[in-house]
């Protein structure tokens, strides 16, 4: 990496820091504010029971005991098939959840309530940042960096993986204010943390060209 391309790593990495600080400040000293209120009304305001059961669909991933058992099994299909450098970071996308039930803690923002917000799913820890969102960065994020490393995996399976990742963290922000479970700071809260996660993550495991070394090796006769 070259040295401007160095700087202006640096240079993004420092904002989206920055960022999250400053909203983590802010949510502390306004909880709810009115931009919040505006935007879960605009994406609450058509409702139906269609939507109801997609956006909950979306979310379901994201949830205990699913998302656990969903990097727990993801992990040892990599592992099952040689890649056991991949296996081992797929399982520290788990700490997504670590992380943000300790930033959750320290801010320490409510829930929406419902004289404010239509909730359709109870959710019991504190609100700021969005544990979905951030998990869904991590995980899903960290999906699509495999699939792209991995270039000698099947094509299909390659872009299926892909698509379905990012189609789920596009989503996952809209899911998560529809069902009234989080604000939209939340949500950008959840997203720049869950960047940081992420680059921390991936700036480890391409230190070294681990496709390479862990790509199954034919017989030679």
């Amino acid at each position: 990496m070259n040295i401007r391309r160095q700087h202006i790593l640096l240079l993004v990495l420092t904002l989206i820091i920055a960022g999250f600080i400053g909203l983590s400040v802010l949510v502390v000293l306004y909880p709810a504010m009115s931009i919040d209120v505006r935007v879960s009304h605009e994406i609450q305001e058509h409702q139906n029971a269609f939507f109801d059961q997609l956006m909950y669909l979306i979310s379901t991933p994201g949830y205990m005991p699913e998302s656990v058992i969903m990097v727990a099994v993801t992990s040892v299909i990599f592992f099952l098939f040689k890649y056991k450098k991949a296996a081992a970071y797929v399982l520290a996308t788990g700490l997504a959840s670590l992380i943000s039930t300790i930033v959750k803690a320290l801010v320490n923002r409510p829930r929406p309530s419902k004289d404010l917000v239509r909730i359709l799913h109870d959710t019991a820890q504190q609100s700021f940042p969005s544990g979905h969102m951030l998990f869904y960065v991590v995980f899903f994020g960290f999906m699509m960096l495999l699939m792209f490393q991995l270039d000698h995996l099947p094509k299909v399976l390659r872009y299926s993986v892909g698509v379905i990742s990012l189609f789920l963290i596009l989503t996952i922000p809209f899911s998560r204010i529809y069902m009234g479970a989080h604000w939209f700071t939340d949500v950008v809260g959840g997203f720049l943390l869950g960047l940081l996660c992420l680059y921390l993550l991936s700036w480890f495991y391409l230190r070294k060209p681990a496709d390479k070394q862990e790509a199954p090796v034919a017989e030679t006769k």
